[in-house]
């Protein structure tokens, strides 16, 4: 199962991907929402083989997570491949500069059941898929709408 969104951006690519590479602050996010989240490599500077470990609650159960990033193409993408309990998870942010100052944001994730367990969650996520498609939709346009703030308080 796939769910994608794309948003355009007022800022130049370069600034897009500088702030989508804020790990730090997505971790602080995520903190914020209740997840349980540490960093468990040691680089210095983002990169490949950046690596998380987590725990949150999603649809009322304590889930386990492990993420590595895989691919980082500065400024145009970067690849997250996750394991969520049983349910293999890939979360790809793409950019395309659409000008010198407009950049369009793609953010995509593929989840692949790998268990018994996991597909009774993969089912439950096929009949909401709309709903979450709906919300991710929503936070991606607030995301690309604080980008925008941010480029302009900066510029």
């Amino acid at each position: 199962m796939q769910f994608k969104a794309s948003e355009d951006i007022e800022a130049p690519i370069e600034f897009v991907f500088q702030q989508v590479s804020d790990f730090e602050r997505f971790e602080r996010t995520a903190l914020r929402r209740g997840a349980d989240i540490v960093r468990t490599d040691a680089l210095k500077v983002p990169g490949v083989g950046m690596s998380w470990q987590g725990r949150f609650v999603f649809r009322g159960k304590t889930r386990e997570m492990r993420g590595t990033l895989t691919e980082y193409d500065p400024p145009n993408r970067q690849r997250f491949d996750a394991r969520v309990g049983g349910l293999e998870v890939v979360f790809t942010v793409d950019l395309v500069a659409l000008s010198r100052r407009r950049t369009r944001l793609l953010v995509a994730s593929t989840l692949k059941p790998h268990n018994i367990p996991s597909r009774l969650l993969y089912q439950s996520l096929k009949l909401v898929k709309a709903n979450m498609t709906k919300r991710m939709n929503t936070r991606l346009a607030e995301y690309a709408e604080e980008l925008e703030d941010r480029h302009t308080r900066t510029a």
